[in-house]
This record gives C-alpha cells, sequence and structure tokens, in this order.
C-alpha cells in the first residue's frame, strides 16, 4: 500500500480501500496495516528527515521505491509502534526486502533501519542499557 500510495500520489484512505477490494486479508492485520498506511502518511516528512539522517551517502530520492517505502515502514513502526520488538521490526523489513528488493536491499534496508534505532532510542528488551 506504501508503494501504491507514493505511486499514484493518492490519499491513505482512498490507497487502502482499493488495496482491500483487490486482496483479502486477516481482521488484525488489515488493521495494523491500515494504521501504518495513515501513520507513515500523516508522518511522512519527518519519517523521510529521520531516514535522510540515518541513510548516509544516499539520498532518499535516490533510493528504489521499494527500498524507500519499507524504510518508511520499519521507521514508522520503530517511532510509534512501541509494542513492536526491534528486532521484529527490523527482521520483517529485511524479510519484505528479500521478497521485493533487490539483491542489496536487505543489507541495506538492515543497515539504515539499525542507524534508525539506534537514533530515535530503541534497544532489543533483552539488550543492556
Amino acid at each position: 500500500m506504501l508503494f501504491q500510495l507514493e505511486a499514484q500520489g493518492s490519499n491513505a484512505d482512498d490507497t487502502i480501500r482499493l488495496f482491500w477490494r483487490q486482496f483479502e486479508g486477516d481482521p488484525e492485520g488489515k488493521s495494523y496495516a491500515d494504521s501504518i498506511v495513515r501513520g507513515v502518511e500523516n508522518t511522512r516528512d519527518s519519517l523521510d528527515e529521520t531516514l535522510r539522517k540515518a541513510s548516509t551517502h544516499w539520498r532518499l530520492e535516490r533510493m528504489s521505491r521499494v527500498d524507500r517505502n519499507l524504510l518508511r515502514l520499519g521507521a514508522w513502526e520503530l517511532r510509534f509502534s512501541l509494542e513492536v520488538p526491534r528486532a521484529v521490526v527490523l527482521d520483517e523489513a529485511v524479510e519484505l526486502a528479500k521478497s521485493y528488493g533487490t539483491e542489496e536491499s536487505p543489507s541495506f534496508v538492515n543497515g539504515v533501519l539499525n542507524r534508525v534505532a539506534d537514533d530515535v532510542g530503541r534497544k532489543d528488551r533483552d539488550q543492556p542499557g
């Protein structure tokens, strides 16, 4: 949905409505996905600034659309979905990058999101400090 939101320049509600018309999803997953799409849309500027700071040598505009939106997804979860452990956010983003990105996407996404997690003060629950 985030990819479509950016590609078509539509709003979150229209994107969500169109997506669920085409695909099925479990009610709990749908609700969480919808909140992410709305959250990313509402905080995109600050998310993008967070990603710019964390992605040294890479301008956001030069990133592939897949990588950029996976990073927005992960950054949103790291900043606003505190009940999801840091390791889970990173693992899920890397798995999505493996499925939808390039060969370099998983390590790129992992590296940037690790920096974002550090920058926003997210630690693994079992990590000291």
